[in-house]
């Protein structure tokens, strides 16, 4: 539940929560539990007053262990709901533990870049149920208290057992110098940097990002390129408006700096055990993991079919055009279509709409949250199943570059 706290991965893909909502666990109910049942009349009671919940979540923090507010970013307000998305996700699949649990061991060993300890879980748990028993006054009482606390038990405990067995086998954190820094367009830059250990990954994922300008403000980045055999790591990285992280990145590293590295997530991988042709649609600096696992596929040997359609507001912002137009000279299965449009939302699906047919095909969508809530909306209107639709979660990428 430090969700509250920190942005993390992406809870599960609205694929995945469809498929756990049709197939229930072996051994679990159909139907909700009491526990469930309890939980989600607490959060239908909070919804309205979620921000009042969170802040008064914080108070109880600070107020109880003023020693961990040191642990917290300074911009605390652009963290304002993470509480209650948080609440949500344990409530909605804490009857789906095959589900639930895969994200909440993810979380775990993602907090513990932020120096998170088994003894802050208590802490955070306490606070929790002293800001629900003040404000689900109506749902409240001993069972519901109870059913809380025996969610949150369970769930503290993967986190905390997630953490300890990723702590014999990676760092916390990595440091990565910036060896280069190439400004592709005024807002648009391809930072490679190289991380002081290895740093094993599988194309189409990403990671976090902390810069020396904002320290314990973390900021996912897809990478750019399949793992290389020197270890270096690129990212495309776009400023936006009050964007603290992108626009240090973008504006002040510069060769030398010292950035520190998250722990690599993300499901959005090839499948080497299939030949499925691949439907790829990037938008912006979504563009960067679609190259990634265009460069996968080649370094595979493989020659299935992939289509890649590459979004922007404008020419100017087709940035890495060249670089893809190259890759399909050098490989004769690889096809890319640039797409310019101001309704970047709507125009790029449109376009895969107008080609095809797709079904067939295994869907990669990467770019801003609308432009990925309609491509999946088309790529399901075509014909293409939502279990080839892969994505990382559209809640985690809103403010994803930020």
């Amino acid at each position: 539940m430090l969700e509250a706290r920190h942005r993390m991965d992406a809870p599960p893909t609205r694929s995945a929560r469809r498929e756990a909502a049709r197939i229930p666990s072996e051994g679990e109910a159909a139907e909700p539990s009491p526990d469930a049942v309890l939980i989600r009349r607490t959060l239908a009671e909070i919804a309205p007053v979620a921000d009042k919940v969170t802040s008064y979540f914080y108070a109880l923090v600070f107020t109880g262990h003023p020693e961990v507010r040191g642990m917290f970013p300074a911009a605390m307000d652009t963290q304002r709901d993470r509480l209650l998305k948080a609440l949500l996700t344990a409530a909605e699949h804490i009857d789906h533990p095959d589900v639930l649990a895969p994200y909440l061991c993810r979380l775990g060993t993602g907090h513990r870049k932020y120096g998170t300890m088994a003894y802050h879980y208590p802490a955070v748990g306490e606070a929790l149920v002293g800001a629900l028993a003040r404000f689900a006054t109506q749902s409240w009482g001993p069972e519901t208290e109870a059913a809380w606390v025996r969610a949150y038990t369970a769930i503290s405990q993967i986190m905390i057992d997630a953490a300890a067995a990723d702590e014999v086998k990676a760092p916390a954190w990595w440091h990565a110098e910036v060896v280069s820094h190439d400004l592709r367009t005024p807002d648009i830059a391809v930072l490679t940097v190289r991380p002081d250990q290895p740093y094993a990954f599988l194309a189409g994922q990403y990671a976090s990002l902390e810069t020396p300008w904002w320290p314990r403000v973390w900021r996912h980045y897809s990478f750019a390129s399949a793992p290389r055999a020197d270890g270096l790591l690129s990212f495309h990285v776009k400023a936006v408006p009050a964007g603290w992280v992108s626009n240090a990145l973008v504006r002040h590293a510069r060769p030398g700096d010292v950035l520190r590295l998250g722990p690599p997530a993300g499901s959005m991988v090839v499948d080497h055990t299939t030949d499925n042709g691949m439907l790829c649609l990037g938008g912006g600096t979504g563009i960067a993991p679609i190259k990634a696992l265009i460069e996968d596929v080649a370094e595979h040997g493989e020659r299935r079919p992939v289509e890649v359609f590459f979004g922007a507001r404008s020419d100017n912002d087709l940035y890495d055009k060249d670089t893809l137009l190259g890759l399909q000279r050098s490989h004769p299965w690889l096809s890319v279509r640039p797409v310019v449009g101001d309704g970047l939302a709507g125009q790029l699906p449109q376009a895969v709409g107008e080609h095809g047919p797709w079904s067939s095909y295994d869907a990669f969508i990467s770019g801003p949250p609308a432009m990925i809530r309609s491509g999946v909306d088309e790529l399901l209107r075509i014909g293409i199943p939502g279990e080839r639709i892969r994505h990382d979660a559209v809640e985690e990428l809103v403010g994803i570059a930020g």
